[in-house]
């Protein structure tokens, strides 16, 4: 009965941490994924439908195309770093 209790305390010392460890990195992952997506998701939505691109920062579309087809102002916000604002 000596060994059958310490191993059934044993047993409940490591279940208690796996799941102390799982909340633990549940709350975590979920405080730094919203404080992730809440800044970049403007940006992402932005780069993505004008580039196709989803890194979470603004690249130009460099296409022939679609140089061709575009305005000298976005043409210079895009130069800038910028989601360009104008057609």
């Amino acid at each position: 009965m000596h060994r059958t209790r310490k191993a059934l305390i044993a047993a409940s010392v490591v279940g208690s941490m796996l799941a102390g460890g799982a909340i633990g990195a549940t709350v975590f992952s979920a405080a730094a994924s919203s404080a992730a997506t809440k800044n970049s998701t403007t940006a992402t939505s932005n780069s993505s439908s004008s580039s196709g691109t989803s890194s979470g920062r603004f690249v130009p579309n460099e296409n022939k195309a679609h140089e061709a087809a575009e305005s000298a102002q976005r043409e210079a916000q895009e130069d800038a770093g910028q989601v360009p604002t104008v057609p």
